[in-house]
């Protein structure tokens, strides 16, 4: 028995990826959905809040505007920018009279800046459907089209689309698939969040959010969920808990997002979210919340070891046989999963060779965001998650 503890041990490294793969092979896409309008379609309410977006909301407007759906307003919702963003935004729209542009009102002091700016644009919309969307976001001419037709015919009052994420320097093509994977690992895919019977296990792509206007009134809209970071989770977890159907789908030829540009973005942006806004998705009420932080550091730590007990025989300072196939198994096996990624999204595998480096910076953003707990900061503002 003794010859097969290494392979024993190896499991935790093998089996987790293995049921990831499984949970999100069977993912539904807006490819398969219809991209011919309905006979009668709803003025869908495009919404747009935008904070210091000057890099991002003309491709963002001019996308939005180029859509073949035929009944869409766009509301584009500045939220106290200073650098430029409602001008480019006007731009952009080229007088398109479909394109209407306001200042959110000045922040309370309990919301949080995006669903405040989001709440703003709701207010004036006159859209049965509402499309809640990032100013970062690139939106294909059939993603409107096609989402609509899927909403109805799934009778969702929240859907969601998950669109392909760009990658566009080393550190985004590193760091970028290692929170996803977490994701995917804790989520699985597009079928297991829209079955899932566990007000928990639901989640939503801030990116794209699509909402009967009703059903958003009904829940509280945006109010609602005024101060959590996880605004898009906590908004699915709200329709969900009173009773309307929240349905996920991918999107990765009707939608696209650069969230970050570089490695300090990068640190920024995901600090922001993964602990206060995980609070919120974890199982078994206080204790799970109390044993989260444990469970926030175990991805990068679970991807690590392995390598440093081959560093460490390498080096001489661990002759234990035992301990170099248990290594060198749970590395291989790591490695594999993560050519498995990189092929799948259509990137270099080798960038793969470089998952212990997105491990380490993974475990620096998880612990500092333990450390700062429930205060987040960002563009300028300091907010508390509750």
């Amino acid at each position: 028995m003794h010859h097969l503890a290494p392979y024993l041990w190896s499991l935790p490294w093998i089996i987790p990826p293995v049921v990831t793969y499984f949970r999100v092979r069977n993912s539904r896409s807006l490819d398969d959905e219809s991209d011919i309008p309905l006979e009668d379609p709803p003025l869908v309410s495009v919404i747009v809040p935008a904070r210091n977006e000057a890099k991002n909301i003309g491709p963002c407007v001019t996308s939005i505007l180029a859509t073949t759906y035929p009944n869409l307003e766009l509301i584009v919702v500045d939220d106290s920018s200073t650098d430029g963003t409602p001008q480019i935004a006007r731009d952009a729209a080229q007088r398109d009279p479909r394109a209407r542009f306001i200042t959110a009102p000045p922040l309370p002091e309990s919301w949080f800046g995006k669903q405040w700016a989001c709440e703003a644009g709701a207010k004036i919309a006159r859209g049965s459907v509402l499309q809640f969307t990032d100013a970062d976001t690139v939106h294909g001419a059939d993603l409107v089209t096609r989402s609509i037709n899927a909403m109805r015919r799934a009778r969702a009052q929240l859907f969601s689309v998950a669109g392909r994420q760009e990658l566009g320097g080393f550190w985004e093509k590193v760091m970028q698939p290692q929170i996803f994977t977490i994701l995917a690992m804790r989520y699985g895919g597009t079928e297991s969040v829209t079955k899932a019977t566990n007000v928990r296990d639901k989640i939503a792509n801030g990116q794209c959010i699509f909402v009967t206007h009703d059903s958003y009134n009904a829940i509280g809209g945006h109010a609602s969920v005024r101060t959590s970071v996880a605004e898009d989770m906590m908004l699915a977890q709200r329709f969900f808990a009173a009773r309307k159907r929240v349905v996920v789908m991918l999107g990765a030829n009707q939608l696209s997002t650069r969230m970050y540009g570089s490695l300090r973005e990068i640190i920024s942006g995901w600090r922001k979210n993964v602990f206060a806004g995980g609070l919120d998705s974890v199982p078994f009420g206080k204790v799970g919340q109390t044993m989260f932080p444990l469970f926030l550091l175990m991805p990068p730590l679970m991807q690590l070891l392995p390598v440093l007990a081959l560093v460490l025989v390498a080096a001489g300072l661990a002759t234990s046989g035992t301990l170099l196939v248990w290594a060198a198994i749970s590395t291989t096996a790591t490695l594999l999963w993560w050519i498995l990624a990189y092929v799948t999204i259509k990137e270099n595998p080798l960038y793969a060779l470089a998952y212990p480096l997105g491990a380490l910076v993974l475990l620096y953003i998880f612990f500092t965001a333990v450390i700062r707990g429930r205060r987040v900061s960002w563009k300028g503002r300091t907010y508390i998650s509750r």
